[in-house]
């Protein structure tokens, strides 16, 4: 039996996952969204193309940012099954592979923009396409990644539902922070699979996946980094559970 003495303080997990879900915040927005509605034209390749070649920077940094996201998400997978094993082994494994599975999409994903520079990088051997061909290979590049997140958004909204029940169960965070987190999980599905469905509602979906992740998981991150967990309820599940 492991004495209490051994275990852990899941202050640690708390305070790491709080911080990555900081990070998380500040590299989110700006690669998902300032990034591309700065310089994606909807439905003009040609412009997409230029706005893309003038500001290579920006849109290098955009990739950097979501390469911090997905190494960061690896940490964080870590971190929550750290923090929730001594309430379901088994749950706690599901959340975490829907997770990291993910967080390998995100980079896969990756793959696209770095094929959207090498299309604009000027390179003598693309020269047996034209300027109009070039753009609309790039808008197509482009239009593909947004496609893979709507796949990693899919399995998220898994690892959200079963973190949810995680939360709800666990005894050391309020109930109500797993229903929001559930709240969280339909969120992305909606928008998952509602752009699979409905591809022509992109805007609205994009608005509801926007509340509900506000709602329901700022609120647990917050609790992390703020409250920390109750550490005597942790300590007596971490026992009972070795």
């Amino acid at each position: 039996m492991t004495t209490s003495a051994s275990v852990t303080s899941p202050l640690i997990y708390t305070r790491v996952a709080g911080i990555i879900f900081l990070i998380l915040l500040v590299c989110g927005p700006f690669s998902m969204m300032y990034v591309p509605t700065t310089l994606i034209v909807p439905e003009d390749a040609t412009a997409t193309a230029k706005n893309i070649i003038a500001s290579k920077t920006l849109f290098r940094m955009g990739i950097i940012s979501d390469t911090i996201i997905f190494l960061s998400e690896v940490v964080m997978v870590v971190m929550l099954y750290a923090l929730f094993k001594s309430v379901s082994v088994a749950g706690s494994m599901i959340a975490a592979f829907f997770r990291l599975a993910m967080a390998v999409i995100q980079g896969s994903n990756l793959l696209l923009h770095f094929a959207v520079m090498s299309l604009l990088s000027g390179v003598s051997y693309l020269a047996v396409f034209n300027e109009d061909q070039l753009s609309a290979l790039v808008m197509l590049l482009l239009e593909v990644h947004d496609h893979g997140a709507y796949i990693w958004e899919a399995f998220f909204g898994l690892h959200c539902l079963a973190l949810g029940y995680l939360i709800y169960k666990s005894g050391f965070f309020p109930p109500a922070l797993g229903v929001l987190m559930t709240i969280a999980s339909l969120g992305y599905m909606t928008d998952s699979l509602g752009n699979m469905l409905f591809p022509g509602n992109k805007g609205l979906l994009a608005g509801i996946v926007s509340v509900t992740a506000i709602i329901g998981e700022i609120p647990f991150f917050l609790w992390l980094l703020i409250k920390g967990v109750n550490e005597e309820q942790w300590k007596k599940r971490a026992m009972t559970s070795c």
